[in-house]
């Protein structure tokens, strides 16, 4: 199945230079453009896009709010935000992912990377970021006063077994090592992540784990 990519950037040399490198795959298919924010939330209904490729500075609306809109629209329930952008800080790793974003990487990704981070994304299975993120968020979220952690929506609903697992998904495991570490297997470690993310009503694995760094369900080091 083709995967059908949106380019949200300001910049047109970019958005060529993106195009080319994406059309070469056979199985990604660039379906439309926009070099604003406002452009890129009304063409990822109107071009029916699976991805989108979100920049972060762009004018009318940033990358942050266009994401929030995509994200929070029960129309594009199945389209998936992953920002691109040349500003790399650690606040902007959280916006994105607390947005709804379901990745995160630099520009100066290489082409083999980029690519296969959109086939992640568009299967929706695990949080895609730089190697550093994962401690971006610990950092991060963890500079919170224990005493204002949000009760996540649906947590207390998870059971043992999910809320155990979805501390794991926040420790950045996959799904084959939760199934490794908890003797069972990957596809029924895969089912009960995603009944954690249903019950808490997380759009994909990146709000999996920023729900849990918020709910206190999990610490900095994975604790």
């Amino acid at each position: 199945m083709t995967i059908r990519v949106l380019l949200a950037d300001d910049q047109a040399l970019l958005r060529a230079t993106f195009r080319l490198l994406l059309d070469s795959d056979p199985g990604i298919e660039v379906v439309g453009e926009a070099s604003t924010g406002l452009e890129a939330v009304r063409r990822a209904r109107s071009d029916q896009a699976d991805v989108v490729l979100m920049d972060i500075r762009m004018p009318d609306m940033d990358g942050i709010e266009a994401t929030r809109r995509i994200t929070a629209d029960e129309a594009l329930a199945g389209v998936k935000v992953l920002v691109l952008t040349t500003f790399e800080t650690d606040d902007l790793v959280v916006s994105a992912l607390r947005a709804g974003a379901s990745g995160f990487l630099g520009k100066g990704v290489d082409p083999g990377s980029l690519l296969a981070a959109i086939r992640t994304v568009a299967a929706g299975e695990q949080l895609l970021s730089p190697a550093a993120t994962r401690s971006l968020i610990e950092r991060v979220l963890s500079q919170t006063d224990p005493a204002t952690l949000v009760a996540a929506p649906g947590l207390a609903d998870l059971t043992d077994r999910e809320r155990e697992i979805t501390r794991l998904v926040g420790a950045g495991m996959s799904n084959t090592e939760i199934a490794a570490q908890l003797f069972i297997s990957p596809a029924t470690a895969k089912t009960h992540v995603n009944r954690a993310m249903m019950k808490t009503g997380a759009r994909d694995r990146a709000q999996l784990v920023v729900l849990a760094y918020e709910s206190g369900l999990v610490r900095p080091g994975g604790q």
